[in-house]
């Protein structure tokens, strides 16, 4: 299930970004995702839309 997606302009943006969240708390981690998506939906069909 999708919960919390970034959109990036570059791969090298994307990458840097996401080796920075995995080396969050998962405290962290869990309140971004309820900021982003409080309702955890899955967002998956959203994003092949884009």
């Amino acid at each position: 299930m999708l919960v919390y997606y970034e959109a990036a302009e570059d791969i090298t943006d994307a990458i840097y970004r996401e080796k920075c969240v995995k080396e969050w708390h998962r405290k962290w981690k869990l309140e971004i995702i309820e900021k982003f998506n409080p309702d955890w939906r899955d967002l998956y069909e959203d994003i092949i839309q884009l």
